[in-house]
């Protein structure tokens, strides 16, 4: 995470409109989704993120549209 850049390399955590694989052996979709509400969402919603797959995104519109992260927790 630079924060002068305002740029996360996010890799398999965090995609545009989707989150990663927390269905794979040793995967836990709940650590996963909270892990993103208490460490990503806090660092602003201006920051860019940069997925290991796909499209860069924003932390701001993933919280707003992301649809595995709206609802229980926001």
């Amino acid at each position: 995470f630079s924060r002068k850049d305002k740029l996360l390399i996010g890799g398999d955590v965090l995609f545009a409109s989707s989150i990663g694989r927390g269905d794979l052996p040793g995967g836990d979709i709940d650590v996963l989704i909270n892990g993103i509400r208490k460490k990503l969402f806090p660092l602003g919603d201006d920051v860019t993120v940069l997925p290991g797959h796909g499209p860069p995104t924003e932390i701001g519109t993933e919280r707003r549209t992301n649809p595995f992260l709206r609802g229980n927790g926001d």
